[in-house]
């Protein structure tokens, strides 16, 4: 039996981030917190949703890393208690709006952050105290503004996981003019990041239902179809509002059919070596794919019915094609795709491997049971 949950509030279309005053008041928000990081601020972003809001009272935090920590969810909840703040607008990729999340909850519930993870019984712990959060993705990526998930390090490298009706962003304004200036190679690995999600969501063993599929298909279309002209064409709005939306939706789908085996191996990415966790998923999306084929055919198989025109043959030679067809999108859009590109030495691929285990929660979502032997051998393929 599937159960789902949805009970974001959605503004979308270029130019909504204009509603944003209007946003706040129904929230009852007299100073909000913006989080975000010092690379949106620079671009301005910040600058120009204060100009056509009348906000009168904000504080912003702009000390969000590329992948959020406790440490910084910290800082951001002594932000919101010192400027006397009382609700949070989180603007920025997916570490802005996790990173928020994770602040939401602490500034209301005592203790440390790791206490909240699912894996450590969290999710008794949290409670509707939570302060209302705001969503205002600038990438197409994550889902972030649509989901009750927050990805967050705490201790040295470790991957928690945070989940919970509460953290739902009250509200997500999905406007594709904040994402008109973001760099081609940011706008493939965060669009790879939504595709994985579109494809983990539909082929999740443990919560696969019709609604997810539904949605991870159509998200799956979206971003498929105009991945590479936004990275081409970064002004093209169109373009850029058809990857947000595909983004949303994917994060729709897996929000209620949870993501597996390429989020375990991309996790340790993050943690240890610190890689943009869109980029993480798109430099292991391919292996995993491959190493799930046998297991996962029928569904891949759909999905490239839904996907790759004119495709023919039982379901192995249709995943064998969808396969492919993923691989030319993300060789199109020029981004470097080994593990070695990005600074990963070979000699970390076993402590990688050790690491992935620890993501049991997403490990018993996957098609076909991984192994650290199994999860070394895909590091290989992907160095």
């Amino acid at each position: 039996m599937a159960m789902i949950n949805y009970v974001t509030e959605i503004r979308f279309g270029a130019g909504s981030a204009a509603e944003l005053a209007q946003v706040c008041q129904a929230l009852g928000f007299k100073k909000p917190l913006f989080i975000t990081d010092k690379g949106v601020v620079a671009a301005g972003l910040i600058e120009r949703i204060l100009a056509v809001n009348d906000l009168p009272h904000f504080h912003v935090f702009d000390g969000t890393p590329s992948n959020p920590t406790e440490a910084a969810a910290r800082e951001g909840v002594a932000s919101f208690h010192e400027a006397g703040c009382d609700g949070i607008i989180a603007v920025g990729g997916g570490s802005s709006i996790d990173l928020a999340k994770a602040v939401a909850v602490s500034a209301r519930h005592p203790g440390p952050l790791r206490q909240f993870a699912l894996i450590e019984g969290g999710l008794a712990r949290i409670t509707a105290a939570t302060v209302p959060v705001v969503a205002i993705p600038t990438t197409a990526g994550t889902g972030s503004e649509v989901t009750p998930i927050a990805i967050v390090t705490t201790g040295e490298t470790t991957k928690s996981g945070i989940v919970a009706r509460q953290l739902y962003a009250d509200m997500a304004v999905l406007d594709a003019e904040l994402t008109l200036g973001l760099p081609s190679a940011i706008t493939a690995a965060t669009g790879i990041d939504a595709m994985v999600h579109a494809i983990e969501a539909f082929t999740s063993k443990r919560l696969k239902n019709p609604l997810s599929d539904a949605l991870a298909i159509q998200a799956l279309q979206l971003l498929a179809a105009n991945l590479v002209p936004v990275c081409q064409d970064g002004k093209n709005v169109p373009a850029r509002e058809a990857m947000l939306l595909g983004a949303m939706l994917a994060g729709q789908a897996f929000a209620n059919a949870p993501v597996a085996a390429v989020h375990a191996l991309a996790y340790p990415l993050g943690g240890v070596f610190h890689l943009p966790h869109g980029l993480s998923n798109a430099l292991v999306l391919p292996h995993v794919l491959r190493f799930n084929a046998e297991a996962a055919a029928p569904h891949y198989a759909a999905l490239a019915d839904a996907l790759v025109a004119g495709v023919q043959g039982d379901p192995h030679a249709k995943t064998a094609a969808f396969i492919h067809h993923l691989e030319a999108l993300i060789a199109a859009t020029a981004l470097p795709m080994r593990l070695r590109d990005h600074g990963v030495p070979e000699a970390a691929l076993p402590r990688l491997a050790r690491d992935a285990m620890q993501q049991t929660r997403l490990l018993i979502n996957n098609p076909r049971e991984v192994t650290e032997a199994d999860a070394l051998a895909i590091y290989q393929r992907a160095y």
